[in-house]
């Protein structure tokens, strides 16, 4: 790369590393003095200054990687990154967030504001994102494009795979990983020795039944987070495999490094960190795997069919 090539992606981050601090620091103003007051939040892994540095440094160059990775330009890709973005880093989180925190240090003034702050980031930072990236101007992309391409049957079992990992994934990182944590369990009101897995989820099963319908209808919400992704990818399946992970992992839990009046217990942020982090990658690499393309067998699935 030429050194003014490289000045111009310089000067390309900063810009977009400041703007995204813009629209974060516009989109919190609306949770401004709303955040509990009488809960003092520990320290994070690091400081709040160092912590909000790199929250922007990351979320910067997820969204650098998205754009630049799509055949996609102008308003198609614009429209569809931000609604993707909006689904995945804010609308998924706070659902979550409504079900297990509303009474604990979330109050019902609190929660609808937690999804408007994410809105200037996902609908007006994307957009100008892919206009400073150079890729507002329409082009057509002479390659075939079989993403997503396959019968209503295979969409259908597919799908199926895709509801039952997620719970899988979400209900064993939940225990075998955050639930392992004794003051993780005395936060969510499950004080003292821990329960063996499978009386754990017999009981959940009982005094909670909408947990694993509503785990469901998120791991369908992250699917439609990832079909912009998978379809408009001009990447191998790997790679886009592999930029899907980043996406569903790391923004969203990159914030548990930092302190949190919402999550006052530092261990506690921790342990979601690695149980959300670790299971989401792993989800998406599913995601990807069976929506790339058409699989014509189980074996074709597999990587085993041969070819003729």
């Amino acid at each position: 790369m030429k050194v003014k090539e490289l000045l111009i992606w310089v000067l390309r981050f900063t810009v977009l590393l400041i703007l995204y601090y813009v629209f974060f620091i516009g989109g919190s103003m609306v949770v401004s003095g709303m955040l509990p007051t009488g809960i003092k939040s520990e320290p994070g892994l690091v400081s709040a200054n160092s912590g909000f540095l790199i929250v922007g440094i990351v979320n910067t160059l997820v969204v650098i990687a998205l754009v630049l990775s799509s055949r996609w330009t102008g308003w198609k890709l614009a429209i569809l990154l931000s609604l993707a973005y909006y689904g995945a880093i804010t609308f998924i989180m706070q659902i979550e967030t409504w079900y297990f925190l509303s009474g604990l240090t979330v109050n019902p003034a609190l929660l609808p504001r937690l999804f408007i702050m994410g809105l200037p980031v996902a609908f007006l930072y994307i957009p100008l994102a892919v206009w400073i990236l150079g890729k507002w101007k329409t082009k057509i992309d002479p390659l075939p494009n079989t993403a997503l391409v396959m019968p209503v049957q295979q969409w259908i079992w597919k799908l199926m795979i895709i509801a039952v990992a997620y719970v899988v994934l979400y209900w064993c990182a939940g225990y075998f990983i955050a639930w392992q944590n004794p003051v993780l369990r005395s936060f969510y009101g499950s004080p003292g020795a821990i329960v063996p897995f499978w009386k754990h989820t017999a009981n959940t099963m009982q005094t909670d039944p909408g947990l694993f319908p509503f785990q469901v209808l998120r791991a369908m919400i992250w699917t439609l987070c990832a079909l912009p992704v998978i379809r408009g990818s001009k990447l191998t399946a790997w790679y886009t495999a592999l930029l899907l992970g980043i996406f569903f992992s790391i923004p969203q839990n990159i914030g548990h490094i930092m302190e949190n009046p919402l999550m006052p217990i530092a261990s506690v942020r921790l342990s979601h960190f690695i149980e959300t982090a670790s299971s989401t990658f792993v989800f998406a690499l599913i995601i990807a795997w069976l929506l790339h393309r058409e699989h014509q067998s189980i074996k074709d699935l597999f990587g085993l069919a041969q070819e003729k």
